[in-house]
């Protein structure tokens, strides 16, 4: 019964329940993403040109630079289209396809950040075989770890979702296509899905976040045994941007995520999202620039050339 009456498509409300936000979001959208954009592709050229950033820690700073680069180019340009033209018309393919890319990129940003925490206790707490253990072949094998781990969690979650029969409504309470508003027009009992993506998630990403902060626990039970001031702050200012990435991207995402899909408040859930999918990845050129010397020397290397 459910292949004669399943949904072609979906139509994502985005933000046309408050039409007087329509330019703003548009605007909005524009302005973010291509910030995003030009300070992500910015680092990734300084990182490859600029000799002294070849080290792992750069290297995972260039990964996490692309990969923030796709998170955005999967919601933010369908979101723009979606609000210039006033149609938020997606396939159901489309929709699988775009939250399976979505989640697969957050996935593995939440690995990378681990990998990214690892690399900060490593070079504090061993730091004279900071360059042999993490060597570049190791750097590599947890770059493409996290990239594999982070698709298959996907596919997990993507199977969970459209698993279930979608035969109406097909309104979409989002400016893209995530779990909870998605699994909500299940025309059957979504609770054990639910649940399930629920224990599974949790176990997954609290693991990931589990050994970052024990990474950061490394980090600062060192850092505190160093004699000089001067010592502690250098140390712990390496950690600060990665720290700071890690808070706004699990803080933001586990408001969604870790609440029933039947709690979950639209209004609520698209503001959250603007933050974990828009403002975070978006920022994070910003969050590693901003304190980083090397960074921005690099940086004005690379635009101003000879001068520096």
């Amino acid at each position: 019964m459910f292949n004669h009456t399943r949904v072609s498509h979906f139509i994502l409300v985005g933000f046309s329940d408050t039409p007087q936000l329509g330019l703003v979001v548009i605007l909005f959208f524009l302005l973010v993403y291509t910030f995003g954009l030009l300070g992500n592709i910015s680092i990734i050229a300084a990182v490859m040109r600029d000799t002294r950033l070849h080290s792992p820690m750069y290297f995972f700073l260039k990964n996490l630079s692309f990969l923030d680069m796709c998170y955005t180019s999967a919601t933010i340009p369908k979101a723009v289209v979606m609000s210039f033209t006033g149609s938020g018309l997606i396939s159901y393919l489309e929709c699988v396809a775009q939250l399976y890319m979505f989640f697969t990129l957050a996935c593995t940003e939440c690995f990378l950040l681990t990998a990214m925490a690892y690399d900060r206790y490593v070079a504090i707490f061993r730091p004279l075989l900071y360059g042999t253990i993490m060597s570049h072949k190791c750097c590599v094998a947890m770059v493409v770890t996290a990239w594999v781990s982070g698709a298959v969690y996907s596919s997990f979650h993507t199977f969970n979702t459209f698993s279930l029969p979608y035969c109406g409504p097909n309104v979409v309470e989002h400016f893209f296509c995530d779990i909870p508003p998605v699994m909500r027009l299940s025309c059957t009992d979504y609770h054990l899905n639910e649940d399930i993506g629920f224990a599974v998630g949790t176990c997954i990403v609290m693991s990931a976040f589990a050994l970052t902060v024990l990474s950061y626990v490394g980090i600062v039970s060192t850092v505190v045994r160093i004699p000089s001031v001067d010592g502690r702050w250098k140390a712990f200012s390496t950690c600060s941007s990665h720290l700071t990435t890690v808070v706004l991207f699990y803080g933001t995402g586990s408001f969604v995520y870790l609440r029933p899909a039947s709690r979950y408040s639209p209004t609520q859930g698209r503001l959250a999202s603007i933050f974990y999918s828009v403002l975070t990845p978006s920022l994070n050129p910003v969050v590693y620039c901003l304190r980083n010397k090397d960074m921005k020397f690099a940086l004005q290397k690379l635009y101003c050339g000879g001068k520096y």
